[in-house]
């Protein structure tokens, strides 16, 4: 029952990253760290995440800005190997605090509006990159931070889906190496789940963003919002158990 919750979760998921640009490692993570524990949850998105992220650049990559990449995303790159390195000597309890921290930073500013205001200019938004890249390998999400800063870059519309998964690509070459040379015994023991993950993603990227697309754009992120602002409060309280 829990691998098929996986595969449906996985499925929105993917459908929701094709049109926001991120989403797999917001909502996967908690649901298998509640499972697996925060570490093995990390490391084991990390696989339908890659695959997700390829399938979706393959049909994105035309709109790619090629500047945006080779700058903030290599930016993100480096942040990222950093983020993969202390994940392996932080413990689950402090993982799961930053990942809720993030997930209702990210929900609160959609909620209330400010996603599309917010933004990080200049050398800021260097800083946002290397710093969103860190919070990508430490825990499996970046994308508030990293939405803000590529805002603030001029990046929009379908150059903005296009360009975060090119990054994101980058920023998972980089920290699965790290998490599987650490933790693979660790991360294989999760394989129903993985395999699961795989199905959904593929699944949603595909067909469920076909769906998705007919909800009015406001409506789908401030529901997106909401769905990670209530995750992220859960892992809040939990973490406090």
């Amino acid at each position: 029952m829990f691998n098929i919750v996986v595969a449906v979760v996985a499925a929105v998921a993917g459908g929701i990253a094709s049109i926001a640009g991120f989403g797999i490692g917001s909502l996967l993570t908690p649901l298998l760290a509640s499972h697996y524990g925060m570490k093995t949850a990390v490391g084991a998105v990390a696989i339908p995440h890659l695959i997700a992220t390829v399938l979706r650049f393959w049909r994105l990559r035309a709109d790619v800005d090629r500047r945006v990449f080779l700058g903030f995303g290599l930016m993100n790159a480096a942040g990222s190997l950093a983020g993969a390195l202390i994940h392996v000597w932080v413990d689950n309890p402090m993982l799961t605090v930053v990942l809720g921290v993030l997930l209702v930073f990210a929900g609160l500013i959609g909620v209330l509006g400010y996603a599309d205001r917010l933004r990080f200019g200049g050398g800021a938004a260097w800083l946002a990159g290397a710093l969103s890249g860190a919070f990508g390998g430490l825990v499996g999400n970046q994308g508030g931070i990293r939405s803000a800063a590529m805002l603030g870059l001029g990046v929009r519309g379908p150059a903005f889906v296009a360009t975060a998964t090119a990054i994101g690509i980058a920023v998972d070459a980089v920290r699965m190496p790290v998490y599987f040379a650490t933790e693979s015994a660790r991360i294989f023991s999760a394989w129903p789940a993985i395999v699961a993950g795989v199905v959904g993603v593929v699944f949603g990227t595909v067909a469920g963003v076909r769906v998705l697309r007919r909800i009015p754009e406001q409506l789908f992120r401030r529901v997106v919002s909401g769905i990670l602002l209530g995750v992220g409060g859960y892992l809040l309280v939990m973490s406090r158990r």
